[in-house]
C-alpha cells in the first residue's frame, strides 16, 4: 500500500507541476519560437540533410567499449581479496578473457575500417577479371 500511496503522491506532483505551469506561463508565440530549432538561430537549409553514418558508428563503438572498460575497474579494486581467497588465478583468467574479447573487438574494428574517421576508398592491386557480354545465341530464320 505504501507504494500504491507514493505513485499517487508522484502523479499528482506531476500533473499538479505541469498544470501550473500552463496557467502561469506567459503566452507570447512567435514565428522563431515556432522553428524546429528553438535557440535562436534561424535553421539553414533542409532538416532532410545527408547525415554521415560514421559519426554514429564512431560513437557507437566509443560507449561499447567505454562500458566495457568500466566494467573492470571494479574487478581491480577488489582483485586482491580474491587472490588472499584463493581465487586470484580463477579471476586473472577470467579477466584475461575478458580483455581478449575486447582486443579481439577493437581489432575487428580496425581491420575492418570503422575506426578511421575519413574512410580512403583504395582500388586494388589485383586486377579483376572483366566481365565479357555472354554470346548471343544463334537466330534461326523462319521458312516461309
Amino acid at each position: 500500500m505504501p507504494i500504491v500511496i507514493l505513485m499517487g503522491i508522484s502523479v499528482a506532483l506531476f500533473l499538479g507541476g505541469h498544470f501550473t505551469s500552463v496557467l502561469l506561463a506567459k503566452k507570447k508565440p512567435s514565428r522563431l519560437k515556432q522553428t524546429p530549432y528553438e535557440c535562436g538561430e534561424e535553421p539553414v537549409g533542409s532538416a532532410w540533410s545527408a547525415f554521415n553514418v560514421r559519426f554514429y558508428v564512431v560513437g557507437l563503438i566509443f560507449i561499447i567499449f567505454d562500458v566495457e572498460s568500466v566494467l573492470m575497474f571494479p574487478v581491480a579494486a577488489v582483485f586482491n581479496k580474491f587472490v588472499q581467497q584463493g581465487q586470484g588465478f580463477y579471476v586473472l583468467l577470467d579477466f584475461l578473457g575478458f580483455v581478449a574479447v575486447l582486443v579481439t573487438g577493437i581489432a575487428y574494428c580496425w581491420r575492418k575500417g570503422d575506426l578511421d574517421w575519413v574512410k580512403s576508398y583504395q582500388v586494388s592491386s589485383r586486377k579483376r577479371p572483366v566481365a565479357t557480354p555472354p554470346a548471343a545465341a544463334p537466330t534461326q530464320a523462319k521458312k516461309a
